[in-house]
């Protein structure tokens, strides 16, 4: 049993192993640009983008995610209840911690149980390889279609994120907790030559899968040029573009971020289909940032430009 002393803390006795569907027995009240358009010419003005029709039901698919590790991530996982979760599992010499606490109260609220084992057998069940002793077994995540993404969230316009084969799970998951906090409102992975989400995807991203839509496609390529259909603008991250990020003037459109994979960069095809490329300013003597910083970057300025837009007179 996980029992708690005088302060409420969760004591985990070493050795002591639970019984699969054995949750804790407390009960506690439930909670709940200058624009360069290249092959198009002209710059947009607002709401001038066509747009094609679109599905109205996203084809139901697995993503992946189904193995969940690390403290946040697990946490998270619980909190946000967009999925079923099946098992909770956590080692059994477990340090005093608060959020140690708030998993195993969300698990008891949600009636999902906690296994309790020793830390050899934990470490052979975890697939990364610093799990900080928690990690969990949920329903896989929703995968999106294209067009679904493509549509306004909120009264507001789409704006996604395009990852262009970045094969670092850290990369990965970072980018997508970045985006989650940016506040994209769909990521557009390629199904092939890409990391996808993994274990270690799950727990750099720190709960952010829980909260994003998200498509894998073939290729980006048309993946883009379906974009396009759907009235989104895509604006590549490239080096060498002549365009600032920091001049670009589409943040109250449709809009796409396209990062490149670590090293090359965008490819060749992606890179001709994207409406704009931008690149962001560099001062010091290095010529590069890691994709995940690049990403941060990007992202932020568009979530900058568009509470200027909301917030002018």
């Amino acid at each position: 049993m996980v029992s708690r002393s005088a302060k409420g803390r969760a004591k985990k006795p070493a050795g002591a192993a639970r019984a699969k569907g054995n949750a804790p027995s407390r009960k506690r009240p439930a909670s709940k640009p200058a624009w360069q358009s290249g092959r198009r010419g002209a710059a947009p003005g607002k709401g001038q983008r066509g747009s094609t029709p679109v599905r109205d039901i996203p084809k139901a698919r697995s993503l992946g995610g189904e193995q969940v590790e690390g403290r946040h991530a697990v946490r998270e996982l619980l909190l946000a209840g967009v999925r079923r979760t099946r098992e909770v599992v956590m080692a059994g010499d477990l340090d005093e911690a608060d959020i140690l606490d708030d998993i195993i109260d969300l698990a008891d609220e949600n009636k999902v149980p906690i296994r309790q084992v020793g830390r050899n057998r934990f470490e052979a069940m975890a697939r990364t390889d610093a799990p900080q002793g928690v990690l969990a077994f949920a329903a896989p995540l929703r995968e999106y279609e294209i067009e679904a993404l493509a549509r306004p969230r909120n009264g507001r316009p789409p704006f996604l994120l395009l990852l262009d084969g970045v094969t670092d799970p850290g990369n990965l998951g970072a980018l997508l907790r970045t985006a989650e906090c940016a506040g994209v409102t769909g990521v557009i992975l390629p199904r092939h030559r890409a990391a996808h989400v993994t274990p270690s995807v799950t727990k750099a991203a720190a709960g952010a899968i829980e909260h994003l839509q998200m498509a894998t496609v073939p290729g980006l390529p048309t993946a883009i040029t379906a974009l396009s259909k759907a009235g989104v603008w895509t604006v590549g991250l490239e080096a060498a573009a002549g365009e600032s990020l920091f001049d670009l003037a589409l943040a109250d459109q449709p809009v796409a971020l396209v990062l490149g994979a670590e090293g090359t960069g965008l490819s060749r095809l992606v890179r001709q289909r994207c409406d704009v490329l931008v690149s962001i300013p560099l001062r010091g003597h290095l010529n590069s940032l890691n994709v995940s910083v690049a990403g941060a970057l990007a992202c932020f300025e568009v979530t900058r430009r568009r509470e200027q837009t909301v917030s002018a007179p």
